[in-house]
């Protein structure tokens, strides 16, 4: 459903890490915080970043479903050992306590201040735990109206359970709702397969979009949206 000339969503939800909380430059300072700990090794940060996508991901969509700290804990471990390097559980550790910690973009909580003075409800919908997730919430100035995670759906992006069960939880139908994203595999993939209307916030980060899919609209920065909204008339 393309953004002109469609009604004014009531919700709107949010992928959080790389859309709201700075994903990218937390997950690699952890990385070299574990890679620090091995001593002398020629595996660098962002080589292992990509072997552990690949296992994590794959374990996200592998029965049965299992916690996030679970999932990255085992996707650490067998990306340290593919590698070549040694795995403990300090090195699981190191990675998802670090998660909550990640500090929002800098416009973030001037727009989703803004959005809220527009009226709209805020939604959280993300791949991890509560209590992971908990410690990101807190610092997003009390914006946020709901939070829901793949701990509650028993699915991970993308997975289009873990969007039905939030768009069930919110009470919303397709056209009340538009999701703002930065991840293309993750919640485009689930956009096309369910037909919500999608906002990718692309950050020049280098990810790619589907072949299959194009979102609704694109911006380079989350302070873009309100902007964007109210020249649709909403």
């Amino acid at each position: 459903m393309p953004l002109e000339h469609s009604p004014r969503p009531l919700w709107l939800t949010f992928d959080c890490y790389g859309t709201l909380i700075q994903w990218d430059e937390g997950l690699r300072a952890a990385v070299d915080r574990i890679l620090d700990a091995k001593g002398d090794h020629q595996v660098d940060r962002e080589t292992l970043i990509s072997v552990y996508d690949h296992h994590e991901h794959a374990l996200e969509q592998t029965p049965p479903h299992r916690s996030f700290r679970t999932m990255a804990g085992l996707g650490l471990q067998l990306a340290l050992k593919e590698l070549g390097l040694s795995a403990s559980p300090d090195d699981a550790a190191i990675l998802t306590d670090s998660i909550g910690a990640m500090p929002p973009f800098p416009e973030v909580l001037g727009t989703l201040n803004q959005l809220k003075q527009q009226g709209y409800k805020l939604c959280i919908v993300s791949n991890t735990d509560d209590d992971v997730i908990a410690g990101n919430v807190a610092q997003l100035g009390g914006h946020i109206d709901r939070v829901i995670t793949a701990q509650q759906a028993g699915a991970y992006k993308p997975d289009r359970r873990l969007f039905d069960h939030a768009h069930a939880q919110l009470g919303v139908s397709l056209d009340q709702v538009v999701h703002i994203c930065a991840s293309p595999h993750l919640d485009h993939a689930a956009a096309r397969d369910i037909g919500f209307r999608c906002v990718w916030i692309d950050r020049g980060t280098g990810r790619q979009l589907l072949a299959d899919y194009t979102p609704d609209a694109t911006l380079s920065t989350l302070d873009g949206v309100p902007e964007l909204f109210k020249s649709l008339g909403w």
